[in-house]
């Protein structure tokens, strides 16, 4: 079942939850019941929040080498929604598995490792409008506005469901001994610390990767904007040649090319409505200033 409200993205609709076109119905239904491996590493997140750019610096440290012009990440480190567990059991071991499944749909086991990125919801909503722009097959939104994606995004009617239910759902996982939190936010403000720090996650092996300064720069160096902006058929099927790239920008504040005044407000009520009292809504103080700021 699809749907196509006038003027809004598409949707495959399976088991109530609106996922890309292009995507097989079975991928979904598949993946929900993928038994995980105590090696399993998992990068979960909203979508456009920073998932590419985990997996690589996971890849790096795990498989330590850089991809080739011609390998697939999508192939090496594969989406389990997309591709279904047949696919990743097939994964050579420890397998690298990407998500974008809430904690409560999440096959989950104590033994294994889920790392969570997490990205303000300003400029992860304008990253997901060039997303969905730039994949007609999978959204039939090519033209599509920003102020059409708005709503669609504060409504929580895209793909992988909303924003904040998403959030909330690793909020109570956090606590997880074996669930690691990150931030986009704070990755950008200093990619060594956060480099190391995932290596320190996920064991020795990725350890040595970086166990010397020549290593640490190496994996932060393959893994910035600049160097993940080439080659990009790495990271995604093919574009259309007027798209913007997928790894875009990559920067915080992109939202205020886009936001107006009126949409600010509107998810800033909605930002302090959801996380009031949780520690989430101290993620991001300098994002929420600038965003009060501009609302007034």
């Amino acid at each position: 079942m699809s749907e196509s409200p006038p003027g809004k993205p598409r949707y495959r609709i399976v088991r109530g939850m609106r996922m890309p076109l292009g995507f097989p119905a079975g991928g979904l239904e598949s993946g929900l019941g993928y038994r995980p491996s105590p090696g399993d590493i998992f990068v979960a997140s909203y979508p456009k929040c920073g998932t590419t750019w985990l997996q690589y610096i996971v890849w790096l440290l795990m498989r330590q080498r850089p991809l080739a012009a011609n390998d697939s990440l999508a192939e090496l480190f594969p989406h389990l929604e997309e591709v279904g567990a047949e696919t990743v059991t097939a994964l050579p071991e420890p397998r690298l598995i990407k998500t974008h499944l809430a904690f409560g749909l999440m096959p989950y086991t104590a033994e294994a490792r889920y790392l969570v990125i997490l990205r303000n919801p300003f400029d992860c909503a304008v990253s997901f409008f060039h997303h969905t722009t730039g994949f007609p097959r999978h959204y039939d939104f090519a033209g599509g506005s920003f102020a059409a994606f708005f709503e669609c995004f504060i409504r929580g009617e895209v793909d992988f469901g909303g924003y904040f239910d998403h959030l909330l759902s690793w909020h109570e996982a956090r606590t997880h001994p074996n669930v690691h939190v990150l931030t986009y936010e704070a990755m950008q403000a200093d990619p060594r610390a956060a480099v190391t720090r995932i290596a320190a996650v996920l064991g020795e092996h990725a350890q040595a990767a970086v166990a010397t300064p020549e290593g640490l720069e190496a994996v932060v160096r393959e893994t910035s904007v600049e160097a993940m902006r080439r080659d990009q058929r790495r990271w995604s099927s093919e574009r259309p040649a007027w798209a913007t790239g997928f790894v875009r920008l990559g920067r915080v504040g992109d939202w205020q090319s886009l936001f107006t005044r009126e949409q600010l407000r509107r998810l800033l009520a909605e930002f302090d409505r959801r996380l009031e009292g949780t520690a989430f809504a101290a993620l991001w103080p300098d994002v929420l200033a600038a965003a009060r700021d501009r609302a007034r």
